[in-house]
């Protein structure tokens, strides 16, 4: 029987789940992606929680109980979010000490209302890593402007950091070297780096789905042409970026105190157009010291279907600019596709963030009658 999960993380690529929730972690399902499916880290986000606690059942007693304290609905979701995280985090520890730390990470973000707002995210951020208390966390931080200083102090303080919501180069190549100044603070602080660690999250799938819509409307054979290549091409040059930089005699300064890298991270890796075949954003990414973190539905399709066949990520370099450059004479401006993306990014957090405060606020409602 094909393993090609197995594959997939011979080849370098770790294997984490986008999805979290009180069921996975008492019914053991977790568990068995873990040992049966190469899993070795999990993602979360507000829209996964809201998901999670819509379940009555896996959350009724802690929410009753919580209702009779009388607990506002943003502590509520701070305790059923940190528990889980925290729960999560104790199941992957095998996992982080088997890896030294690679993998064995479990992610729990900022509030979304903090993105443009650096002096809160910090302070939220240190909250978050204290309540879960467990050293195998990374704390999501948005890659906006005001995100990328408070990553780097974030750092700083010793708290490994997941930046997410990543579309552009110059915001990746921005979020690397915020990393760098982080780490090298953390140095002077007195940290012990070996334990620091983080990864840069950069989204793929909402390129096409941006691009590709602006190709419809062109809807000439040349546009139709680029459909589905530019996430591609994007992440690929995201990972020449790494190398580059974690090429650096400002990097090497770095490691020799045993800092590991930041991996880039290839995040909404499911497929929205359901033309092009599920697992196309894991086999086209496939490179050795990158995360792939995916939802359960794309897993199972690589686990049936997927074909992996090594390194698909080198030697692509000159054709992915290319790509862009294309789209350019067509009229698609990537700096504007990027900047749009960011924006809507944002205000979906702040969406999901509402959605999980409806969720918990009627399950508080609920318990208390």
């Amino acid at each position: 029987m094909n393993d090609r999960l197995k594959d997939l993380a011979d080849a370098g690529v770790s294997i984490w789940l986008d999805d979290l929730s009180r069921q996975r972690l008492t019914s053991g399902s977790l568990a068995t992606l873990i040992h049966d499916q190469h899993v070795s880290g999990v993602t979360t986000n507000p829209t996964i929680f809201a998901k999670a606690i819509s379940d009555k059942n896996a959350y009724a007693e802690q929410v009753e109980r919580l209702a009779a304290e009388g607990v506002s609905t943003d502590q509520a979701i701070r305790v059923i979010t940190t528990d889980d995280v925290r729960n999560a985090a104790d199941l992957f520890k095998p996992v982080y000490d088997d890896t030294d730390g690679v993998d064995g990470r479990v992610s729990i973000e900022v509030e979304p209302g903090l993105a443009r707002d650096t002096a809160k995210t910090i302070a939220q951020a240190k909250e978050l890593w204290e309540t879960v208390g467990r050293e195998n966390v990374f704390v999501k931080i948005p890659a906006t402007k005001e995100g990328i200083p408070a990553i780097a102090e974030t750092l700083a303080a010793g708290i490994s950091v997941n930046v997410t919501l990543i579309f552009s180069l110059e915001r990746y190549k921005a979020v690397a070297d915020a990393f760098l100044t982080g780490l090298e603070k953390a140095l002077d602080n007195g940290h012990d780096v070996t334990k620091l660690a983080s990864v840069a999250s950069f989204f793929v799938s909402r390129v096409d789905t941006e691009v590709d819509k602006r190709l419809d409307a062109i809807g000439t054979d040349e546009a139709k042409a680029l459909k589905g290549k530019a996430a591609i091409a994007n992440a690929r040059l995201a990972f020449e970026a790494y190398e580059e930089i974690f090429a650096s005699d400002r990097w090497r300064e770095i490691e020799t105190a045993g800092a590991k890298p930041q991996r880039p991270l290839w995040a909404s890796t499911g497929v929205k157009d359901p033309a092009y075949k599920s697992t196309m954003y894991v086999e086209e990414l496939v490179v050795q010291g990158v995360v792939n973190t995916m939802p359960q539905a794309t897993i199972d399709a690589v686990a049936a279907e997927g074909e992996i066949t090594g390194d698909t990520v080198h030697g692509t370099y000159d054709a992915s600019r290319q790509v862009i450059a294309d789209l350019e004479k067509l009229g698609i401006s990537y700096d504007e596709v990027v900047q749009v993306l960011e924006d809507e990014g944002v205000s979906k957090f702040d969406a999901s963030w509402s959605e999980l405060q409806d969720t918990v606020t009627a399950a508080l409602k609920a318990a208390a009658k």
